[in-house]
């Protein structure tokens, strides 16, 4: 079957896009408003983009024209927490998919215990493996829909913690300790399967 992306609606879009681009990783943002307020989303338009400097980026929908309070808070602040996703918090997660008013604490509404940064406002997940402590250093508005559109955050890693249980001396990361989760299609979610190697050329 073949795709005109220009005549196709949104929702098919969405089904194939996230159908067939498999496995993503999540990103788990955590961001603080000017208020104070804890803000916790899960995002699996999520990856790295650069190791020299460091990059994360992700990507948030813009649903009926509105801005998700994470790319809000983003926007004011300049700073957010990546908390990466493994099997032990996956419901977690999923409860702070939900959407709630701006005020409401999702690390409250999942039982999450938040704890300091070390170079940035926002608070880590204590519960999660690993935590990417970063500041938006661009970020860009993908529009020309009918929905909203996107917008892209790309964010410098400034800090980085890693549990000592999934780390070896040499920097190695242990999968079978790790556990992460990608984000499938629709409700559904993976675990690595079976690994294999391949030398490059």
């Amino acid at each position: 079957m073949q795709f005109d992306t220009s005549i196709t609606d949104e929702k098919t879009l969405y089904k194939l896009l996230t159908g067939l681009i498999i496995p993503r990783p999540i990103g788990w943002v955590s961001t603080i408003d000017n208020q104070g307020n804890n803000n916790l989303a899960p995002f699996s338009y999520f990856n790295m983009v650069s190791s020299d400097p460091p990059c994360v980026m992700f990507s948030t929908r813009r649903d009926n024209n509105a801005n998700k309070d994470t790319l809000n808070n983003v926007l004011q602040n300049e700073e957010f927490v990546v908390n990466l996703v493994t099997f032990d918090v996956v419901d977690q997660m999923n409860t702070t998919s939900a959407t709630v008013a701006p005020d409401v604490d999702e690390f409250q509404l999942a039982n999450l215990t938040p704890i300091e940064s070390v170079s940035v406002k926002p608070k880590r997940v204590k519960e999660s493996l690993v935590h990417f402590e970063c500041e938006k250093i661009h970020h860009y508005f993908i529009d020309n829909s009918s929905g909203g559109g996107a917008c892209v955050i790309i964010g410098k890693i400034k800090f980085i913690h890693i549990d000592d249980a999934i780390i070896s001396e040499n920097n190695h990361i242990n999968l079978e300790k790790y556990k992460p989760v990608a984000r499938l299609a629709g409700s559904n979610y993976g675990m690595l399967g079976e690994i294999f190697s391949i030398k490059r050329v």
